[in-house]
């Protein structure tokens, strides 16, 4: 098969290109390095020309809400219009478990990137997982003051992005299925308690704080809807530990 990837250069992108070349597929990454600007709407139709299959795991960090319905929507939309220009037959969508109840800051963009792929006529998948390992990295990057660090209350079943990026190629090499069963991790914890982990595994001193975020979005981190609901659901086997003493943890 020939497999674009949108997003290939990103957190799980650059996994998704390694899974699907180990596995004998020719690589399209759609990129600004490589010519292409999704956003922008540049160059993407002659990229995916003779593609069997686009997986979209293009991502931005804002957690506003207008801003992430913006990038989503815009990125999906140019996507779909050149995937129906050329008659793709498969987009894979990578999403997240749970969040249909939580339609503000950063999952307002994944609903509204859902909702208009379930609107078009190009053949799709949803894959949703939950949230990655690779999250308490960043968040702790993000949040860390001197020698505190403040985490969103957040209960999860966390998965490896290697992992999900081989889900996501697998997803490719099957037939469109509009919905793909949800992928989690072996085992549910909180984010605060993934950083208190790792900072222990990387011989970090710093205070982690669990607190409760205001909001909607608070209120939907701390819920316990992204472990996952009543979805058929596929569990993968890297636990956060394994990933802690892997090469894919930048300690």
């Amino acid at each position: 098969m020939k497999i674009a990837i949108a997003g290939g250069t990103g957190t799980v992108g650059r996994h998704v290109v390694r899974a699907a070349r180990e596995r004998g597929h020719e690589i399209v990454v759609l990129s600004r390095k490589h010519g292409v600007d999704v956003l922008g709407d540049v160059g993407i139709a002659g990229s995916i020309e003779d593609a069997d299959a686009v997986i979209d795991v293009l991502n931005t960090t804002t957690l506003a809400t207008k801003a992430a319905r913006a990038f989503f929507s815009t990125a999906t939309s140019n996507l779909l219009a050149a995937e129906t220009q050329v008659g793709t037959a498969h987009h894979v969508l990578l999403s997240i478990v749970g969040i249909d109840e939580i339609d503000t800051s950063y999952y307002a963009g994944k609903l509204a990137q859902e909702r208009l792929i379930r609107a078009s006529d190009v053949p799709h998948t949803v894959a949703r997982t939950a949230q990655f390992h690779e999250f308490a990295e960043q968040v702790a990057a993000q949040t860390s003051i001197g020698p505190v660090t403040l985490v969103p209350r957040t209960l999860s079943r966390p998965v490896a992005a290697r992992d999900v990026a081989e889900h996501l190629v697998r997803v490719a090499e099957s037939v469109p299925a509009v919905r793909a069963p949800d992928l989690v991790g072996p085992a549910e914890t909180t984010l605060a308690e993934m950083i208190r982990r790792m900072y222990d595994h990387d011989g970090i001193r710093r205070r982690v704080l669990d607190v409760r975020f205001p909001g909607a979005y608070g209120k939907g981190l701390a819920s316990g809807a992204l472990r996952g609901g009543t979805e058929p659901q596929r569990v993968t086997g890297t636990t956060f530990d394994q990933w802690l003493g892997s090469a894919d943890h930048r300690s």
